[in-house]
């Protein structure tokens, strides 16, 4: 009896159950499981009702049985949706095997307020110093429910950061909220249900602000109240009642506040200076006497710049307890917790009242072993806790975050013991969706610190670094890296919160601002590689996700920037002076060591490399959405630029201008080399990176795609040779050297343990990890062959340097897996291919006739140069042949 198929893991825009969505025609999916082999959704049915029964009465959209396979992204086209409700939704599916299946567990999604005139709260500003360093301000307001309640929600959002708090409970767990956007077009508003947080007769609900990227200070530039030097604060709490009725509780000028709290300073880069001896207990409670709180004023601040939250928030991932407890060699008295990440330390202490206890934050120790701060510039990120007496005391920062592995600490009373400190990892909470790992064990190690690289930059927004006076949404950065965070956890509704931002900070002529949101302002330049993250990210993401709503939300954006460049570049195509930054921090040599060639790369070069591919790309996206003029016009676009780009930086012997690895790198990647010339200039490439003795020199752009095009142009060997160089520069000298992230710089610490320039030195810039991609796609060969991996490409690489690698992903239709081991002369491959998804699989070096699947011949395969491909439905597959080591493909002469 064949087993009916399950729609489960049911999401709306990518989310599970979301409160307070502002989309009018949110997006369903679902996920379809079955164990039969081959199986495809052939129809789905859709419900939604605003109830959990879905009784015809309070149904909104039933799309009866639609002939489709579409499981991805369906888009909401029913009646309009209204503010303020919870719309429940239910699937079933019927499959290619004729199964039909049981209605799914129902899923929910609520939306938020979806017109400005829904909002009945007033902007409050408490008394406040318009200072730059100022205590936290506190907020409170007491009311009264007087009825039996069924629900209630609260919306809220601040200038500054919040914490909200209801009859003496801090209201959910988000953290650093309302986050951080362009908040001078789009601020981001909370939603939380708050039901059983409300009590029959009196409440109090109370608020703490805090300076955050607000007013705070922002970037090296030493500036302060970027967006306003007064922080306030929107809230609306609305009760509904049993009879029917409902009520808002709204920030008005019957809130009361105080400066006088115990957060004396709070600040993204100075931490937090907390004097529990100022604690008011109960201050967001009832019977707390109030009487010395001054009135809020009501404020005229917008409300026409509120947005719904769209990307997953940020919260408390995870707790690290000391791995070590010492004392330095100068007697500074040391908290190791093993691994670099972001977030801040729990504190947990008894002691006489008045006694402080500083705890300062480092990524490293010096050479000698003692704690190292340089490289944090003039962020001070350090907790100064003054104790309040009378018992044990737990602490943990509300308005900041560090970048830290080790902690110092002064002040402590008593001998410090492993439970008195905790440290908590924060960051924007993406479900980790890729896992990679193989028998190499330092390459496992470069994956972990991949990983934890994203962790501790994808913080709402995806910063460079976590820990100096910086920590902005760098272009450059983020477009690098974009695909290999996709890889590693779903990454769309972050990306498409952050791309919205771009598109808001982007200037008039279409230009795109080193950080966003843009805080620098310094000047109105682009650079090419960072400007390009306007269409690079919106197509990955289209790629990844089968999105087409980033492409369309993007698309004005993208075209603007390309536009911008095209009228910049004039008739020469040639996009002069694009490049600021060009290939950052590539490899030179030693001030004085000539030895050997620095990674140097026209800057020029590469911003006519980035102008011609951000054009195809585009063509593309016009393409996925239908604009075939757009398509054909920017294609066109695109072939002049490479006819320039010939014949301005490519010899007739496929030599490229600079002769650099980024230089092969770009030109081969963005197709730029006539296909004649492409085997010698990668053969020109192989013999660069084996002069320098299987070493790379290549800087931000040029090393995401560095490995990529070796396999794309048969030299996978040497691409393994630089992945397991342990030596600098490298991807592995710096897991050599203990990293537990990715550096900014190739060598962050040197090889005799001294460090390079402290005003740029970061030990977690995730940027270089975007090896990891070619990880994934080409170790074990887990590629896309129709957006969003509606049919899949399996083409693992393998080498004999590795004896096994696996890679598992989890799609939007399912768990994909690619495993490949060598074992006694046979290599096993074993793939899983979701439910609902195809895949093309090609068996490095096999012959048909030499396959075997569970012991018997395979059938229906292709044999070509790169091995035998099948074509599999889904299912769980293993195949077994004989493996031969095949000699490595040389340079061509």
């Amino acid at each position: 009896m064949a087993q009916k198929p399950v729609a489960e893991s049911l999401s709306t825009d990518y989310l599970t159950n979301p409160i307070g969505i502002d989309a009018t025609h949110p997006r369903l999916s679902w996920k379809i499981n079955t164990v039969q082999k081959n199986t495809l959704q052939q129809a789905y049915s859709i419900t939604i009702a605003t109830d959990a029964s879905f009784s015809s009465s309070k149904t909104v959209w039933n799309t009866g049985k639609v002939m489709s396979d579409s499981s991805v992204l369906v888009t909401y086209n029913g009646a309009t949706l209204k503010s303020a409700t919870r719309y429940y939704w239910r699937v079933k599916v019927w499959d290619n095997h004729g199964n039909t299946s049981a209605w799914s567990k129902p899923a929910y999604f609520e939306t938020g307020l979806l017109n400005t005139t829904d909002w009945t709260a007033s902007w409050v500003q408490p008394q406040q110093d318009s200072a730059r360093k100022m205590p936290a301000l506190m907020l409170r307001k007491q009311f009264t429910a007087a009825k039996k309640i069924t629900s209630a929600r609260v919306y809220a959002t601040s200038h500054g950061l919040y914490e909200l708090f209801l009859n003496g409970r801090k209201v959910g767990n988000q953290v650093l909220t309302p986050g951080w956007t362009e908040y001078k077009k789009r601020l981001q508003y909370q939603v939380y249900d708050v039901t059983a947080m409300l009590q029959p007769g009196d409440n109090v609900i109370g608020a703490m602000l805090g300076d955050g990227w607000f007013k705070g200070t922002l970037a090296y530039l030493n500036n302060w109240g970027f967006w306003g030097k007064n922080l306030a604060l929107l809230c609306q709490l609305q009760i509904t009642y049993a009879d029917g009725t409902t009520e808002n509780i709204n920030s008005d000028g019957s809130w009361k506040s105080t400066q006088n709290g115990p957060i004396t300073l709070d600040g993204i880069y100075d931490g937090e200076n907390y004097d529990a001896r100022k604690e008011m207990g109960g201050w967001a409670s009832k019977g707390f006497n109030d009487a010395g709180w001054l009135p809020v004023a009501v404020a005229n601040i917008t409300k026409s710049t509120l947005v719904g939250v769209q990307s997953v928030p940020v919260h408390k991932i995870a707790e690290l307890k000391p791995i070590a407890i010492f004392k330095s060699p100068k007697g500074t008295q040391i908290i190791d917790f093993g691994q670099d990440m972001t977030g801040w330390i729990r504190l947990k202490v008894s002691g006489p009242a008045g006694t402080t206890i500083n705890i300062k934050h480092a990524e490293v120790l010096d050479k000698f072993g003692e704690f190292y701060t340089a490289n944090l510039r003039t962020a001070s990120a350090s907790i100064n806790y003054t104790l309040k007496g009378g018992g044990v005391e737990v602490f943990e920062p509300h308005f900041t975050f560090m970048g830290f592995r080790y902690i110092a600490i002064e002040g402590f009373p008593g001998e410090i013991k492993p439970e008195n400190f905790t440290a908590v990892v924060i960051h924007s909470d993406m479900p980790v969706t890729g896992e990679f790992t193989c028998s190499d064990t330092m390459i496992n190690k470069l994956q972990h610190n991949i990983q934890w690289g994203q962790k501790g930059n994808f913080l709402d927004i995806p910063t460079d670094c976590p820990q100096r006076d910086e920590r902005l949404g760098w272009t450059g950065d983020a477009q690098v890296f974009s695909r290999t965070a996709a890889f590693n956890m779903n990454v769309a509704p972050f990306f498409a919160k952050w791309m919205k931002d771009v598109a808001a900070d982007q200037f008039p002529d279409g230009g795109i601002p080193f950080v966003v949101p843009d805080v620098l302002q310094t000047n109105k330049t682009t650079s090419a590689g960072w400007g390009d993250v306007a269409v690079i990210v919106p197509w990955t993401m289209y790629q990844v996700y089968a999105d087409k709503r980033i492409l369309q939300t993007q698309y004005p954006s993208m075209k603007a920037y390309v536009d911008k460049i095209i009228k910049r570049a004039g008739d020469s195509r040639i996009w002069h002076g694009g490049s600021v930054f060009g290939d950052w921090l590539f490899y030179r040599p030693g001030i004085y060591d000539f030895s050997e060639p620095n990674g140097y790369t026209n800057p020029d070069m590469i911003a006519t490399a980035f102008y011609a591919y951000s054009s195809k790309l585009l063509s593309q996206a016009a393409g996925a959405l239908g604009n075939t003029a757009d398509e054909k016009k920017y294609n066109d676009v695109f072939e002049e630029v490479k006819k320039v780009f010939i014949h301005n930086y490519i010899t007739p012997t496929g030599r490229i201008f600079a002769d650099s690895q980024t230089g092969y790198v770009l030109a081969l990647k963005f197709n730029l080399v006539p296909d004649s010339l492409k085997s010698r200039a990668a053969a020109y490439l192989v013999e660069d990176v084996r002069s320098r003795n299987n070493h790379l020199s290549t800087g931000f752009l040029g090393t995401p795609y560095l490995c990529q095009v070796l396999s794309q142009n048969g030299y996978t060997n040497v691409a393994y040779d630089l992945l397991l160089q342990k030596t600098y520069p490298s991807w592995l000298y710096p897991v050599k050297m203990g990293a537990t992230t990715i550096w900014e710089r190739w060598d962050g610490i040197k090889t005799d343990s001294t460090f390079e320039d402290k005003g740029m030195n970061s030990f977690n810039h995730y940027s270089y990890g975007a090896v990891g991609d070619w990880m994934y796609q080409h170790v074990t060969g887990l590629q896309i062959g129709k957006p969003g991996y509606k049919y899949i490409v399996l083409k693992p690489e393998p080498s004999p340097k590795f004896t096994f690698a696996k890679a598992t992903f989890e799609t939007m239709y399912g768990q994909v897996l690619s495993e490949w081991e060598l074992k006694d002369g046979t290599m096993r491959v074993h793939v899983k291919i979701p439910v609902n998804t195809s895949a093309g699989l090609t068996l490095p070096q096999a012959h048909p006739e030499d396959v075997k699947q569970d012991g018997k011949p395979i059938t229906g395969a292709v044999n070509d140069v790169d091995g035998t491909t099948l074509q599999l439905g889904s299912g769980d597959y293993t195949f077994n042949y004989p493996w031969v080591v095949v000699n490595e493909k040389l340079p061509a002469k």
